[in-house]
């Protein structure tokens, strides 16, 4: 059974409708619901009946109001993330993707924009071409479409439209349903939060910079360092914040640079770059996981950001405030579970290489994928040399980010794994010529703008195409990933719901609390640490199967039980 429910974000009454799973065809009138109590039961009775899929909007619009009541759901169909899928699948890139505009476009009638989208963190992971900017927009898309019968209409067409990708795309139906899995989990994990202990991050905080000011301005280990830097410099007014003035500094001093990035300071000898790295580390630590953040993203003891899913075009998440996605090492030392309860935290180890071993079949690669080291045994066959695995690291990481052309190890990379490396050229080609690339299931990379040559001089017009040759080539095998990913978490999110004890009243179950990329963190009854470990690796298993199917790709999904996010 599906039922398509339209919740105003306001708290104005709303409207649902039971539909057929298949087809949508409507079973009955209409059902409307008058506040968020008749919601809360309503969705209680069916979901204990019959668990539907829900289909909404917007996952982001109604969920809260559910959670907010304790009421979670199991399965959903969003929308507007459906929508975003199918509009890059079909070539139709850029398109607003609400139900508004969905409508409107079935309607022939005028297609409204999207809101605009939220601004994602800074230190969200790095775009890969300019055409992550044409990544999908944010929660908050239902528009001006508050009646069933356009989101019924809207949704025949996508089960429709989806039937015609699985033809081009074998996967694409489970992409879609982990896509609204993945908005389900992170509505939820936004709710729940990571337990977070202030007195901890402030003597990290004051650990590594100092007291707090009182009055503002740089801790005191802050301010001695820029007192160090500019007296190498002889300039005692030189600012270190002042990427102007650190440029001039470094210039004057004989020293050619592009940047004052850590990688080009590192090639320096000058006596104030010491100070200077050291600087830059912690006035990073201070801008973006300083007192200022902890008054502002932890409350209660939970910092809850809020998580966008797909939120690049890879299908990688983002988050909006708090810069989830980034927490350092030593800040992760406040990450402490609280008491009668564990943290369970595993990652995928070394994910892109083994997914680009069951994408091209490479009868080496996939055997390296059976050790727990695959850079190492890379080293092994590839070089000859089992000391160098940071060179056969190095190797297969440029390989799949386009660089590193002249590099011997490259080479011999070429010649112990020709199908992998190949496969990686292709993609290349493909982006090179305008061309597009799909995921495993069908997520499909963005078109370049139709005059993305126009008016370039030859040099300029062949480094563009390289530049988008290097998105593609990466992005068949870091959007593949993300498939694995949120197919891991839709999986997981469902066998953690098993563990959640039948009677409210007793404790409270395992919970999802936090994800990135390919590594998750669920919060768990201490009783229940082995099965949720369990849970961790039979979703894993089952990520593998689905996505990369049985090629004898391994995927190791190592789970450690800690108390503390800093101890894994």
């Amino acid at each position: 059974m599906r039922v398509c429910v339209t919740v105003p974000a306001t708290g104005r009454p709303g409207r649902l409708q039971i539909v057929g799973e298949d087809d949508a065809t409507p079973a009955g009138p209409p059902i409307t619901i008058a506040d968020d109590a008749e919601l809360a039961r309503t969705v209680t009775e069916l979901e204990a009946a019959h668990t539907p899929r829900w289909v909404w909007a917007d996952t982001h619009t109604g969920y809260p109001r559910l959670l907010a009541r304790g009421i979670r759901v199991a399965r959903s169909h969003d929308v507007a993330l459906t929508e975003a899928l199918l509009l890059g699948h079909e070539g139709r890139w850029g398109q607003p993707r609400s139900v508004a505009a969905a409508w409107a476009r079935l309607a022939g009638a005028p297609v409204p924009p999207d809101p605009p989208p939220p601004t994602p963190d800074a230190d969200a992971p790095p775009a890969l071409f300019d055409a992550d900017a044409l990544a999908a927009p944010g929660p908050g898309l239902a528009g001006d479409v508050e009646e069933p019968e356009a989101l019924l209409a809207v949704h025949a067409d996508q089960l429709r439209r989806i039937g015609a990708a699985r033809g081009v795309s074998a996967g694409f139906t489970l992409l879609v349903a982990a896509e609204s899995a993945a908005g389900l989990a992170a509505v939820e994990m936004s709710a729940a939060g990571l337990p977070w202990r202030p007195d901890v991050h402030d003597a990290v905080l004051t650990a590594a910079l100092g007291p707090r000011p009182v009055r503002g301005g740089r801790p005191p280990v802050l301010q001695a360092l820029a007192e160090e830097i500019a007296a190498a410099f002889g300039d005692p007014r030189l600012n270190p914040d002042s990427q102007q003035e650190l440029m001039r500094a470094l210039r004057r001093a004989g020293l050619s640079v592009s940047s004052t990035r850590r990688h080009e300071l590192a090639r320096l000898d000058h006596p104030a770059v010491p100070a200077l790295i050291r600087y830059k580390e912690l006035a990073r630590l201070h801008a973006a996981n300083g007192w200022a953040w902890l008054e502002q993203w932890v409350r209660d003891g939970r910092f809850r950001p809020e998580y966008l899913p797909g939120g690049v075009v890879s299908g990688r998440w983002a988050t909006r405030g708090g810069g989830a996605l980034q927490i350092p090492r030593a800040i992760r030392a406040a990450v402490v579970a609280e008491p009668g309860t564990v943290l369970v935290v595993a990652d995928a180890g070394q994910l892109e290489p083994r997914v680009l071993a069951a994408l091209s079949g490479d009868p080496g690669l996939v055997a390296a994928t059976q050790q727990g080291d695959l850079y190492a045994d890379i080293a092994v066959r590839a070089l000859g040399r089992p000391e160098a695995r940071s060179e056969a690291k190095v190797a297969l990481l440029s390989a799949m980010y386009g660089g590193g052309a002249g590099s011997p190890a490259l080479a011999a990379l070429r010649r112990r794994f020709p199908a992998a490396l190949q496969l990686l050229e292709d993609a290349a080609h493909a982006g090179e010529e305008a061309g597009i690339v799909r995921s495993v299931l069908g997520r499909t990379c963005p078109p370049p703008r139709t005059d993305w040559l126009d008016g370039l001089p030859a040099e300029a017009a062949g480094a563009r195409a390289r530049a988008r040759g290097r998105f593609t080539r990466n992005f068949v095998v870091q959007a593949s990933a993300a498939d694995w990913a949120g197919v891991l978490l839709a999986g997981l999110r469902t066998r953690l719901e098993a563990l959640v004890p039948a009677h409210p009243e007793g404790p409270a179950g395992p919970r999802l609390i936090f994800f990135q990329h390919d590594e998750v963190l669920v919060e768990a009854p201490a009783g229940q640490a082995d099965a949720v470990v369990a849970a961790v690796t039979e979703a894993g298993a089952d990520a593998t199967r689905l996505v990369l199917g049985d090629r004898g790709v391994r995927v190791p999904l190592e789970a450690a039980v800690v108390r503390c996010y800093a101890e894994k």
